[in-house]
């Protein structure tokens, strides 16, 4: 890489993670592509993204972020993974380290503050922001469907006694 595509990458990857709520640290060494598109694919799928960098240039890029105390995780071959979604890159780190063990979570950062592996046990068990959102739009709308089929109620019993009325004078007729 030159000198410029590295500061480009550094500027990036520093924007990027700015706006992230976590970021979690792994060890990757000895995985396969195959399994390392599929965790791509994966992080992806859940709103989150992974990346192999050099350990420099995250430092570099973390240096004046809100997770400047992560910096002495970066040894060896490692990935980073993050999203605004504090939850979606442990959730996904997580069930990926249980499938491959050639994948190990080192450490990471949740809204700046450093945090350990049971602590991204902790956040993987927490429901992603979309299954809150659905949760509460299930929460906010089932009062709305009960008012509106009790509002409708009325009209329709009048419809059944009209009907059963209108049925009766013509079987008297």
């Amino acid at each position: 890489m030159k000198r410029s595509e590295k500061k480009d990458f550094v500027s990036k990857l520093k924007d990027e993670i700015s706006n992230s709520s976590s970021i979690i640290v792994a060890e990757y060494s000895g995985l396969t592509v195959n399994e390392s598109e599929s965790l791509r694919k994966e992080m992806r799928a859940n709103g989150a993204k992974f990346k192999v960098t050099k350990n420099r240039l995250t430092k570099l890029a973390i240096a004046e972020t809100q997770f400047k105390d992560i910096s002495d995780l970066f040894k060896g071959p490692t990935a980073v993974a993050y999203s605004t979604d504090p939850v979606a890159p442990a959730k996904v780190a997580v069930d990926f380290e249980n499938k491959y063990e050639k994948f190990n979570i080192i450490g990471g950062a949740y809204n700046g503050e450093k945090i350990d592996k049971d602590k991204i046990d902790f956040l993987a068990k927490l429901p992603s922001l979309d299954e809150l959102r659905g949760k509460l739009i299930g929460l906010i709308s089932a009062p709305a469907q009960k008012i509106a089929s009790i509002a409708i109620e009325p009209g329709s019993q009048i419809a059944r006694l009209l009907s059963t009325k209108s049925s009766n004078s013509q079987e008297s007729n």
